[in-house]
């Protein structure tokens, strides 16, 4: 049967045939959301107040570590209350709001790793203009077009994906109000909707990848010119982190968004909608950190300039 009104809420499934599985869960995502917080503040921190990590690269990177923490966020807190508790209702404004905040963090997400991509492209193959081309204003502006387009499509496909006549069971087979799982309750047409998200999903997934391999084409053939084994090895170590991290974010969301109605998708997409909510938030930080010595250095000035704020201040009382 087909609800033509307003749905008063959703029942978000999520792990519910597997109860047993429902508090490992619940106490995974705990773990991982305190250190999604913890590990992204540091690094916004870290590119705020440390001067040597005042260049675009690291405010490109301080923004990748906000939209994590905003994804993560938007999502942490229903996940857990359904994980907790029997009832796992979401209201309809609930879903909505969680809905858009996804599409447009997500949209976002995709154009930042371009514009990080462009980033290292200019470093690398022009690094005697790097500082010209890549002035603050124009970062500025780079990232500006990044959250714009997140809003655009958020605020394309959340109305058309809210306009689908859906089953009146308004059970949602996954972790969050996500458009495969929408377009899967839905008992109507939804030929509309899956034309939008492949639209969307050829702008913000095949589209940004083209163009970030596209750039790393070019960064390979100067690499290979480099005479510096130095300054080629932290080349790659960065490179390499941003690739690890496209990678690891485009496949699952491809996975999900590419054809909802497909067997993997209905069977395991509420899975992978875990793993790019919590898992990828968790893992971006300890790509780039890891495998960073400026990060790392910066880090120990940070707790070295905390420890002896503190030991002045005990030597004055």
């Amino acid at each position: 049967m087909i609800n033509q009104s307003i749905p008063e809420g959703f029942i978000l499934l999520g792990s519910s045939e597997w109860p047993q599985l429902e508090m490992v869960l619940f106490w995974t995502v705990i773990l991982l959301y305190i250190m999604i917080i913890l590990s992204n503040s540091t690094i916004i921190l870290l590119s705020s107040l440390d001067p040597w990590l005042y260049n675009p690269m690291y405010f490109f990177l301080s923004n990748l570590s906000f939209l994590d923490l905003c994804f993560a966020t938007n999502a942490v807190p229903q996940m857990l209350l359904n994980l907790w508790r029997s009832d796992k209702s979401i209201t309809y404004t609930g879903c909505v709001i969680q809905l858009s905040v996804i599409l447009c963090l997500g949209a976002t997400q995709g154009v930042m790793l371009v514009v990080m991509a462009l980033d290292r492209y200019v470093a690398i193959c022009q690094p005697l203009r790097y500082t010209i081309i890549m002035h603050p204003p124009l970062c500025w502006k780079l990232v500006l077009m990044c959250y714009l387009c997140g809003l655009m499509e958020s605020a394309t496909q959340t109305p058309i994906t809210f306009q689908l006549p859906f089953c009146t069971h308004h059970q949602l087979d996954d972790f969050l109000c996500q458009v495969p799982a929408l377009i899967r309750l839905s008992c109507g047409d939804t030929s509309i909707t899956e034309r939008q998200m492949t639209i969307s999903a050829v702008l913000f997934t095949i589209l940004p990848v083209g163009l970030i391999l596209t750039s790393y084409g070019y960064i390979a053939q100067a690499l290979r010119k480099m005479q510096s084994s130095t300054g080629k090895q932290k080349a790659i170590a960065t490179c390499s982190s941003h690739l690890i991290v496209v990678f690891i974010l485009f496949g699952t969301v491809a996975m999900v968004y590419t054809d909802p109605k497909n067997q993997f998708a209905s069977k395991h997409g509420k899975f992978l909608t875990f793993f790019f909510t919590v898992v990828t938030p968790f893992l971006n930080p300890l790509i780039y950190t890891l495998r960073n010595k400026e990060v790392k250095d910066a880090l120990k000035r940070l707790l070295r300039k905390g420890m002896s704020t503190r030991n002045k201040k005990n030597l004055i009382f």
